[in-house]
């Protein structure tokens, strides 16, 4: 009796480890936050918001996740940390509370050729191993079924020490693989096309080469194959004998002199691919992104059919499939194909590929096939791909970290990835959300809303509490929580229509639909219906269409705004014209730069395993320039100030005066309408958000060439963007309609249906339940009908 009075005196008291339910952060100062000092509950469902740019992924990622990370990752040995990636401390003087940090970010998984869904989520790796025990004909082990592992065979002598003595003897070793060998795993296979590289009716002298930037005089490209002794420069292209054809195109690297320079040559073919194909088509500029789609061409492997396989691994089946046909079939027929494989030897592995199909089908994925390509997956796409491995875990008290779940949802989506992080959040793990979507915000817990504005003006705590404290505490996000767009009262007509017949890409069904040009053309439907094969891959392709989607731009840490948009070129000539001295002067990768910290503005030293530390360059103080550099002035201002302005600034600063500069006002204008006015011109590009990056990539693609002709295709423009920036992009969209564009933009955000000229809704499910065109014509029409899933969430959403 006395035992249990004991107890229950003892249970009253609170434990010391329970007062651990808080995440604190005091004196965050990571990019623009200012001293950020808050304090987030766990075990809770916490939602950051704030416009674009404000900090929020600064706060959440770059600082908490961060810090969680570089905290596990020294609980290793010195050994073992020295093959981790080195973490930086972030600025912030106080994180207390930390728990294990689980990221699952945007970010697009692996571009490798090779890399797909299945082997991505492991669910390949299972497959291999249950084809290798029940397949027919047996062929081998797992390796025999892997596309990314050729067969090898070899054989010769070894030396074998027993004792003191030594003995050669003969070993052989082999190993099967399941690796298409034409097509190496690729499923496709590329090819140049000659004649979009010179002309062989030419010789070099006479200038056969058409590829862009080839100068007649210049040692580096059209001279060192002149005079590089392989080739006769005055003969034809076409009258090559094979040897000089081998050498001219696939010669192997070796060095020459070329006017008393020595170079590298090598053949044309290999060259090419080194300085176009290994390059970001977005950075490129326009004329050189044609030439490399004119110029190269990728065809299915005609060897495997795509399937990326020998043929022996294609022809091992269970039943009466390959393991290729259960990778193309869709995900969510392949998880009932599994469930119907009664096999008690391999019991525990069915059980976990079962699991792991019917988690894609939970997460609204079931329309992917194993087959596809990891690269073409969306950003929204690829973060619930890699949340597919937490649905299961048994892991609690760890913290998820999630960066718009959103993104690529239609609103019929949103509320099974809502029940998915309140699972998450009910197993006792915190779950911090950076989102925009009303429908998410209203779930939370916990709200932290930074703001007021981007950039510069933003990187404070502007209200943290409930979601009703948020909608009346007058902030820019509260303010806007409730907004809903209004159908337009009428219409732009089409000017002409851009036809696309018996479209069969992926799970397109013979569709034919009639894009009308010089208008607002919104197409939707749910996640998997078809709406990227319709637009990407049966769009016609004439020269006036421009696709700007969400792949990343690819760029160090020197690349930023000014260099990517083209912005620099003119400011360098102008300042260049002011002073009487060379353009090259003005560019930090160039003669301009630092001579200590080459033009990077900072010194990074390598600590071994632990993190690198990046210092300021003493000698010019982060400047990025020569001291010499700086004495130059256009306009009161030197490089590196100029550099160090935000976009809005820079375009008062050019538009007049002795800096008046009108390309690079042009320039500066496009960045300003598509809301990137709080930028710093000289900002590495690898710190801006996916959203900021898709923006950057429409204003320079606002410059192209081509009048009225230009058909725009925008994928989710509305990714990363705060409710009170929708309207700003609404407002830009119907300046590029007004303006004689055409402008389709593939959305699911209910205010841009709303705002369109015609809709095209796609669906009415997904895969091979989709395909169809469910829905043509005017929003107000698709309200009035609702006769489709999008049409009843618009209805609802306009208040109809």
């Amino acid at each position: 009796m006395s035992r249990a009075t004991r107890t229950d005196t003892r249970s009253s008291a609170p434990h010391a480890a329970d007062s651990h339910d808080l995440i604190r952060v005091h004196g965050a100062r990571e990019n623009n936050l200012k001293d950020v000092s808050i304090e987030i509950p766990k075990r809770r469902l916490t939602v950051f918001t704030g416009v674009s740019g404000s900090g929020k992924s600064s706060l959440v990622f770059d600082t908490i996740a961060a810090e969680s990370q570089r905290l596990i990752n020294e609980t290793y040995s010195a050994f073992v940390q020295g093959f981790m990636p080195t973490l930086a401390r972030p600025e912030v003087d106080v994180l207390d509370g930390l728990t294990t940090a689980i990221t699952v970010d945007q970010q697009r998984m692996g571009g490798d050729p090779r890399s797909t869904v299945g082997t991505a989520t492991d669910a390949n790796a299972m497959l291999r191993i249950l084809f290798s025990r029940l397949g027919k004909p047996h062929i081998g082990p797992p390796s025999a079924y892997s596309f990314n592992t050729a067969s090898v065979r070899a054989s010769g002598a070894i030396t074998v020490e027993r004792g003191a003595k030594t003995k050669a003897e003969k070993a052989t070793f082999e190993r099967t693989g399941g690796m298409c060998v034409r097509c190496e795993g690729r499923g496709s296979v590329s090819d140049i096309d000659l004649t979009q590289l010179y002309d062989d009716s030419k010789s070099l002298s006479e200038g056969a080469f058409t590829i862009p930037g080839w100068k007649s005089d210049s040692q580096w490209t059209v001279q060192l194959y002149a005079q590089s002794g392989f080739v006769d420069p005055d003969k034809p292209i076409r009258q090559y004998t094979k040897k000089e054809m081998q050498a001219f195109l696939y010669g192997e690297p070796v060095k020459i002199k070329v006017n008393g320079i020595n170079l590298t040559y090598e053949g044309l073919i290999p060259k090419i691919q080194k300085s176009f194909l290994s390059k970001d088509k977005e950075s490129m500029q326009p004329h050189i992104r044609a030439f490399v789609e004119r110029a190269v061409t990728f065809t299915t492997c005609p060897e495997c059919d795509g399937t990326r396989l020998s043929e022996g691994a294609r022809s091992s089946k269970i039943g009466k499939l390959s393991i290729a046909d259960a990778c193309a079939m869709e995900i969510r027929d392949l998880a009932a194909w599994v469930r119907g494989i009664e096999e008690p030897s391999v019991a525990p592995l069915l059980t976990a590929l079962r699991h792991t199909l019917d988690s894609f089908t939970e997460i609204g994925l079931g329309y992917l096939s194993l087959d596809r390509p990891a690269g073409t997956l969306s950003g929204g796409e690829a973060q619930r791909v890699k949340m597919i491995r937490h649905l299961g875990s048994s892991l609690t008290d760890v913290t998820y970290v999630f960066d718009e779940p959103t993104i690529g949802l239609h609103p019929h989506d949103i509320q099974r990835m809502n029940d998915l992080l309140l699972r998450l959040r009910d197993k006792g793990n915190t779950v911090l959300v950076v989102e925009h979507k009303p429908e998410v915000i209203a779930i939370a817990d916990h709200v932290v809303d930074l703001g007021p504005g981007a950039g510069t003006a933003g990187g404070t705590v502007c209200y943290e509490g409930t979601v009703e404290g948020l909608r009346s505490g007058g902030t820019i996000t509260g303010r806007h929580l409730d907004d809903r767009a209004a159908l337009k009262k009428s219409v732009r007509e089409s000017t002409g229509t851009l036809e696309i017949r018996g479209a069969t890409r992926h799970n397109l069904r013979n569709v034919d639909v009639d894009i009308p040009l010089g208008v607002l053309c919104v197409v939707t439907g749910v996640a998997g219906s078809g709406k990227s094969s319709l637009i990407h891959g049966s769009v016609p392709a004439p020269a006036g269409v421009v696709s700007v989607d969400q792949t990343p731009i690819r760029g160090s840490r020197r690349s930023n705004p000014a260099t990517y948009t083209g912005l620099l070129d003119p400011i360098r000539k102008a300042f260049a014209k002011v002073n009487g001295v060379k353009p090259a002067l003005f560019s930090a990768n160039s003669e301009g730069a630092c001579p200590t910290c080459n033009g990077a503005g900072v010194i990074y030293t390598d600590l071994a395993m632990m993190a690198g530390v990046a210092t300021t360059c003493e000698d010019c103080e982060g400047k990025r320039f020569q001291p010499s550099v700086l004495e130059y002035h256009l306009g009161g201002r030197d490089i590196s100030e100029v550099l160090a302005m935000s976009v809005t600034e820079a375009e008062e600063f050019f538009a007049s005066g002795e800096a008046a500069t009108p390309a690079a006002h042009r320039v500066l204008d496009r960045l300003a309408d598509v809301g990137l006015g709080y930028l710093s011109l000289g900002q590495p590009l690898t710190t801006l958000s996916g959203g900021e990056r898709q923006r950057l990539k429409l204003a320079t693609h606002m410059g192209d060439k081509g009048g009225d002709r230009l058909v725009y295709v925008l994928d989710e423009p509305t990714t990363g963007l705060h409710l009170a920036d929708v309207e700003q992009l609404l407002g830009l969209l119907d300046r590029l309609v007004d303006a004689g564009k055409s402008v389709i933009v593939i959305e699911h955000h209910q205010a841009v249906m709303a705002h369109a000229d015609w809709i095209v809704d796609l669906g009415p499910g997904a895969g091979h339940d989709g395909g169809r065109v469910v829905f043509e014509g005017t929003p107000a029409d698709l309200v009035a009908a609702r006769s489709t899933i999008t049409g009843e969430h618009l209805a609802a959403y306009v208040g109809a």
